[in-house]
């Protein structure tokens, strides 16, 4: 199974002169923890609702900021062909909860979480469970 098949393929975006004031609304109205910042369809950064809540209140920045003072820069991203496995240890070496997922050409098509992954996975844990269930009623 390919990451295509699971990830949630509406991309909340920015730009990166976008004010946080307008990246924070995205994330309320769309109910996400991150925003990728694109240009010409191309991930150039993200930001979390980490990020926003540390540059609001630690750094005192304001709501007119452009997303660009704040997004991270070097955005890690997993080709749409990526298989789940791979996918699922990539986030865990890399230390992230959201990827964006990106086509041939480098532009966004996605993205997947950590959460996308536990949930497709305790799935096929239910799935194995039951296989091993009525294993178990016939002996």
């Amino acid at each position: 199974m390919k990451i295509s098949d699971i990830f949630f393929k509406k991309v909340v975006a920015a730009r990166p002169r976008d004010s946080l004031a307008v990246v924070a609304e995205a994330m309320q109205e769309h109910n996400v923890g991150a925003v990728v910042v694109l240009e010409d369809d191309r991930p150039v950064g993200i930001i979390t609702d980490r990020d926003l809540a540390l540059a609001l209140g630690a750094k005192k920045l304001t709501l007119d900021t452009p997303a660009e003072k704040v997004m991270t820069r070097h955005v890690l991203a997993i080709p749409e062909d990526t298989d789940i496995f791979t996918a699922t240890k990539y986030i865990q070496e890399c230390g992230v909860r959201r990827l964006p997922v990106v086509d041939r050409d480098d532009r966004v098509t996605g993205v997947v979480s950590l959460d996308d992954l536990l949930r497709l996975l305790s799935r096929e844990l239910s799935n194995l469970a039951e296989g091993i269930k009525h294993e178990m009623e016939i002996k």
